[in-house]
């Protein structure tokens, strides 16, 4: 009894389990509140002016530019709910941004175009040089992110995070002027004290570190005041986005992106993050299949600029980032690099834009890996479409989940895709959280954007799309090596479910948007 009780206190004393209980709470007063509006006298007028926000919500998410399975999801909530849903609209639903934000994300794409805007351009060249689908893709990302191509820069791709461990270690150790992180995750142990341990020592050297983590990803992990620990280590840091206990829709929008940049001549991105999970020293769903990629030239200019643009966002500031640009990297990189990143204030998927440009783009083969396969209507369109087509389209999802609602969801998708001719794969050994996607031996993508609306729609996410870099043919062979160890999912999988299974597994997909 006194194992438990010591349990229940160390839960509850918690940082998270002190937001669970003020959480809780807030909702049983909601609750209250409605309970007293229904049974008091005024009920009648009250209902009526319910109904009215009910159906100007409602009439808003038609208007608005959501995502169309957004929409459908809050509608059935606003209208199933009636009086009452639009209540958990307005505390939870779509994508408002007050006028402070809009203010704040004008200045951002403001520092992003002065910085990056007079580097693009050159898609017209990539045109020319790699075909005309290679110039669109790099066109689009010019134009909505102002994320130029880049040459001279050399790329190295990691099909485990357990592989890049050391090379980030020798990366920081070779900083002489910055070093920056943003991470979604944040947790103490083998990996984050090792790289903490070199930056507190370069800190100390008058070595400039800078850290950015997101609050919700790291509420579990790190404690409350751990920005005022790095600060005592010389290290400053910047918490996106502080999660108050409040029901709010400024929850939804989260920092998901990861960066490790140093003296903007090397970086480091893709799916891991810095916990021992990524790296298989701590085992939480089976062996962790991760990916990510390092680039060391000119194109890491694109992904300090846009660290720097989230830096001075957290805390509204205004600097000069050309003291932090380096000198041009030597001629000799093969291919092309183009760094991007997503907002997702500015009414444009770029994560799930860059997604559909390579599925429509392919000729031969789309491989892809992710997590999760939480996808609406255009992605599932581009998918069948694809392989009806004869495109090669394979998927490798988990076999082992981290999260089991998301997991059925995932599963649900299956059928559709496999009956108009994609093969799907699970990771036999454990959880797969990489991002990839490789095409025709030309084209790939390696970053942070699951295929799930909250990566495409509600967070903050970049990625790296490499053109023709000898980078692509190891993204192949890794998605070719992981398959061997993946079991093939086939329609009688599918179909032997039972019927009240595959009501849930259809229910889940109608809320899918709002998880």
């Amino acid at each position: 009894m006194q194992k438990l009780l010591e349990k229940i206190g160390k839960v509850l004393f918690h940082r998270l389990g002190i937001v669970g209980v003020l959480i809780l709470a807030q909702i049983v007063l909601y609750g209250v509140g409605l309970t007293v509006l229904w049974n008091s006298d005024s009920f009648g007028w009250v209902k009526w002016l319910f109904v009215a926000l009910s159906v100007l919500s409602a009439l808003w998410i038609v208007g608005s530019k959501s995502n169309p399975g957004y929409k459908i999801g809050w509608l059935i909530i606003v209208l199933g709910l009636m009086p009452f849903g639009s209540v958990a609209y307005l505390l939870l639903g779509g994508n408002h941004l007050s006028g402070f934000n809009q203010r704040r994300l004008r200045t951002m794409e403001r520092k992003i175009r002065r910085n990056l805007g007079e580097e693009c351009g050159r898609s017209a060249s990539l045109g020319e040089l790699m075909g005309e689908d290679a110039g669109c893709m790099a066109r689009y990302l010019e134009q909505t992110t102002h994320c130029p191509v880049f040459g001279n820069t050399r790329t190295k791709y990691y099909p485990l995070g357990d592989d890049c461990y050391d090379d980030i270690l020798e990366a920081l150790r070779g900083a002489e002027r910055y070093i920056f992180i943003e991470y979604f995750i944040i947790e103490e142990g083998k990996l984050w004290n090792s790289v903490l341990d070199i930056a507190r020592e370069k800190a100390a050297r008058g070595v400039e570190v800078r850290v950015i983590y997101d609050d919700i990803g790291s509420i579990s992990t790190l404690p409350g005041d751990y920005p005022v620990r790095l600060e005592q280590m010389g290290i400053q840091c910047r918490v996106f986005n502080r999660f108050v206990p409040v029901v709010s829709l400024r929850q939804n929008n989260r920092d998901h992106r990861k960066y490790m940049i140093i003296d903007g001549r090397v970086a480091f991105t893709g799916g891991i993050n810095m916990a021992d999970e990524y790296i298989n020293v701590k085992r939480r769903f089976g062996h962790w299949k991760d990916a990510a990629i390092r680039l060391e030239g000119d194109a890491v200019w694109s992904m300090t600029v846009s660290f720097l643009s989230m830096w001075d966002f957290t805390h509204s500031e205004e600097e000069r980032f050309t003291p932090f640009r380096p000198a041009p990297a030597r001629a000799g990189a093969v291919g092309y690099v183009q760094p991007y990143h997503d907002c997702p204030w500015d009414n444009e998927a770029v994560g799930q834009s860059v997604y559909l440009h390579l599925i429509y783009r392919a000729k031969r083969y789309v491989y892809i890996t992710t997590p999760y396969l939480v996808i609406d209507y255009s992605l599932t369109m581009a998918l069948t479409t694809a392989a009806k087509s004869g495109v090669d389209v394979r998927i490798i999802t988990p076999h082992i989940p981290d999260k089991k609602t998301v997991f059925e969801m995932t599963r649900s998708y299956y059928e559709e895709l496999i009956e108009a001719g994609v093969q799907i794969f699970e990771y036999e050994p454990g959880f797969i959280h990489a991002k990839n996607f490789v095409v025709d031996d030309l084209w790939a993508t390696v970053g942070t954007v699951n295929l799930d609306y909250r990566s495409m729609f509600l967070h903050f996410e970049n990625g790296v799309l490499l053109y023709g870099t000898p980078s692509v043919a190891d993204i192949r062979d890794d998605f070719l090596d992981t398959q061997t160890r993946s079991l093939l999912v086939t329609l009688e999988d599918c179909r032997s479910i039972s019927v009240l299974h595959r009501t849930f597994r259809d229910l889940l997909r109608l809320f899918a948007p709002l998880l």
